[in-house]
């Protein structure tokens, strides 16, 4: 979700929904995710496909057998898996930073409504800005998927649960437990709905009747960038003869935590590319 205050999720393979390339950004970001796994202040469990507590009753409303799909995440998994541990996510330089400010950079707030308003103060621009892409990048193939979820005092329940289509989930964190959710396509409203809550408290009960006596119940709303793939390109803006590099890096959708270490790595490749064609002269025509 854009709000990352409101969110939960797990790692999952998302096959069909991205390029061929998303293997290898799912590799790197699981790769990620296992080193981070018992690194203090991390959730209870680093939720990966093999650790998925599940129930007839939860999957009974998925059209695939509870085998075929436990055995789809158990061969994804240990194919990644494979792939994380490789010379190739190595040599990808996957590790834990501090943060950008701790590498020397500094953060800046700004509304801007035109990419060229950061012309001629920054000479490459790097558009995470999600669904507003749709106006910065005029890409009206981006739109909300709107998450409601629960935040719940419960510290009893460990493990998480998820049902067959993941709509109902269960994902305990360090400091409360989440519910969830809803999956609203072009809903825009970032204020609670009762009815919402109502249901997911429902449904999360249904699943572990032990949440009857959670308390302390907060809702939280945040709009999921949707896209039909992720937009991970170079675009040249130009302009009465002046010129602005823009890497695009949006569109994730709910699948942000399974490929977006690996993504963050391609993007970077993108920018040194631009770096290197802002500093290689342009040939003086001879004509």
């Amino acid at each position: 979700m854009d709000d990352r205050d409101s969110c939960a999720g797990q790692w999952k393979g998302r096959p069909g929904e991205c390029p061929e390339s998303s293997h290898q950004w799912e590799a790197v970001s699981l790769s990620l995710c296992l080193r981070a796994r018992d690194q203090p202040g991390t959730a209870k469990q680093v939720l990966v496909p093999e650790t998925l507590v599940a129930s007839k009753t939860a999957f009974s409303e998925t059209d695939t057998p509870i085998h075929t799909q436990k055995q789809w995440f158990r061969e994804t998994f240990n194919h990644l898996f494979a792939i994380a541990n490789s010379a190739e996510a190595g040599d990808a330089g996957v590790h834990l930073v501090s943060g950008i400010k701790g590498s020397g950079g500094w953060m800046l707030t700004r509304r801007i409504d035109d990419l060229w308003e950061l012309y001629p103060s920054f000479d490459i621009v790097v558009n995470c800005s999600g669904l507003g892409s749709r106006q910065l990048a005029g890409d009206a193939k981006i739109f909300p998927v709107r998450g409601q979820v629960l935040q719940v005092q419960a510290p009893w329940v460990e493990h998480f649960i998820r049902d067959g289509s993941g709509l109902t989930y269960i994902y305990p964190g360090t400091s409360h437990v989440t519910l969830g959710g809803t999956r609203q396509k072009g809903d825009w409203n970032l204020s609670p709905d009762a009815e919402n809550s109502r249901e997911i408290l429902s449904r999360c009960c249904a699943l572990e009747p032990s949440l009857h006596g959670a308390c302390n119940i907060r809702e939280k709303v945040g709009l999921r960038p949707y896209r039909p793939g992720v937009r991970l390109q170079t675009e040249l803006l130009a302009r009465d003869g002046r010129r602005l590099p823009v890497v695009h890096h949006y569109g994730h959708g709910s699948g942000g935590i399974s490929v977006h270490w690996g993504t963050a790595l391609e993007a970077a490749r993108l920018v040194s590319e631009c770096v290197h064609a802002l500093r290689t002269p342009i040939p003086k025509s001879k004509l």
